[in-house]
């Protein structure tokens, strides 16, 4: 009785509620004609695709900067270093490093910036990072049109300038990364292999770093700053790491997103996607204050989960395709919940 009250404190009721209306789904699946192998395999890939833009909500919750809305900024130079790849015509993993090389130290650049600007806006940073999420978003949307880029798989053919909306990567790195050590069971269970070790090698980073004396600095910032001001550490650099390390994390998420859906989506393709990142955290049980690893996994695992299989069973229930209204449905409800709750520890 204890063990069952104690995970129950550890766990919380939200996310128990949600694991188990999850758990629900999977049974009900195949009783509604939804693949049970197709329907965990399909969980797994947006577990893998998503779970580094999540872990990038870390830096900047441990260090006090708040939960990261200007993830987009970061996605942006992700973007960057994707279509910088496509133009040189690397292909496989050279071409996913080479997205990689070139989006990171963009990522650095934009992130020190949106440090100094966090910096001079403590107390409201949120409200501060969502402008810088949008307004970047709505910049790039101009910038895409007038970047130098030549690639015929690439540019408006009627125009042969300007980048498309969308940008297939297939025959460049689609699953580059995906396909490291996959396998498959039967027919329709694919496990991307690859994209969990690399999720995993991040998770690890993560952990050492905050154990080091850096990681360790930036904890007590966000935890307590008097006492690390009064411990000789540099509030205002420690936050301007995080924010840093955020970034960067955020583009590589999107690099590792992209090469396994098999698309680059450019102009408001960044829009929304730090609500989904933000939300999950918040429902694996991280705080405006505190978010760890487990957080990342738990709340990802949920978010997708649930997105991934609310539309597949109740299409299959009422007989009709309204997958995608269903989808948009269920995602705005789990952001909605999870705000809920930033706004009830505030209060």
């Amino acid at each position: 009785m204890n063990t069952i009250r104690e995970f129950i404190e550890y766990a919380g009721w939200p996310r128990i509620i949600i694991g188990l209306f999850l758990i629900s789904l999977f049974i009900i699946a195949p009783f509604v004609g939804v693949r049970f192998d197709v329907s965990v395999s399909d969980t797994l890939v947006r577990f893998g695709m998503n779970g580094v833009m999540v872990l990038a909500m870390v830096p900047m919750v441990v260090s006090g900067c708040g939960l990261n809305f200007g993830l987009p900024l970061g996605i942006i130079a992700g973007l960057l270093g994707a279509v910088t790849s496509i133009e040189m015509g690397v292909n496989g993993i050279p071409g996913v490093l080479t997205a990689m090389a070139v989006a990171v130290p963009i990522a650095v650049v934009l992130g020190w910036a949106y440090g100094l600007l966090l910096n001079r806006a403590k107390g409201s940073e949120m409200m501060i990072a969502t402008y810088v999420g949008f307004s970047s978003v709505a910049f790039m949307c101009i910038m895409w049109l007038i970047l130098p880029f030549r690639s015929a798989n690439m540019v408006w053919g009627y125009a042969g300038k300007g980048l498309r909306t969308t940008i297939s990567v297939e025959g460049y790195w689609h699953q580059a990364i995906s396909d490291i050590g996959s396998f498959r069971i039967g027919e329709f269970f694919y496990v991307p292999t690859g994209m969990f070790l690399f999720f995993a090698l991040l998770c690890v980073f993560m952990w050492y770093f905050m154990r080091t004396k850096t990681g360790t600095a930036m904890a007590t910032v966000g935890s307590n700053p008097e006492f690390a001001r009064a411990s000789g550490v540099n509030i205002d650099k420690m936050r301007t790491f995080s924010v840093v390390l955020s970034t960067v994390l955020g583009a590589i998420g999107i690099i590792v997103y992209e090469q396994s859906f098999g698309f680059i989506q450019l102009y408001m393709g960044p829009f929304y996607m730090a609500f989904p990142a933000v939300s999950a955290v918040l429902i694996g049980g991280a705080s405006v204050h505190k978010a760890t690893i487990v957080n990342v996994i738990v709340g990802t695992i949920l978010f997708q989960g649930i997105l991934t299989m609310t539309p597949s069973v109740i299409n299959s229930m009422i007989q009709t395709d309204m997958s995608e209204v269903i989808r948009i449905i269920v995602s705005n409800g789990m952001i909605l919940y999870a705000l809920t709750r930033v706004l009830k520890v505030k209060l």
